[in-house]
């Protein structure tokens, strides 16, 4: 009993100092993130399906670009 009372301010002033700082996260808070992770993710990157239709726009002006070159050298 005498550690306890003995180490009772220090344990005290450790549980002030982590509520005070918010280092304990509550469920709501943590799903209350986790949608503000998701929205930055969805405006900052494109899904793999877009990717694949800019990639065959691409494509295709690589392949009309390869034309027009062929055409202006003479190749065909």
């Amino acid at each position: 009993m005498e550690k306890i009372e003995k180490y009772a301010p220090f344990a005290v002033l450790v549980i002030a100092i982590l509520f005070q700082y918010n280092l304990f996260v509550t469920p709501e808070k943590l799903e209350q993130k986790h949608r503000e992770i998701i929205s930055d993710i969805a405006q900052g990157y494109t899904t793999k399906s877009e990717f694949d239709i800019v990639r065959k726009q691409y494509d295709d002006v690589n392949k009309k670009l390869d034309k027009i070159y062929d055409i202006l050298t003479g190749r065909k």
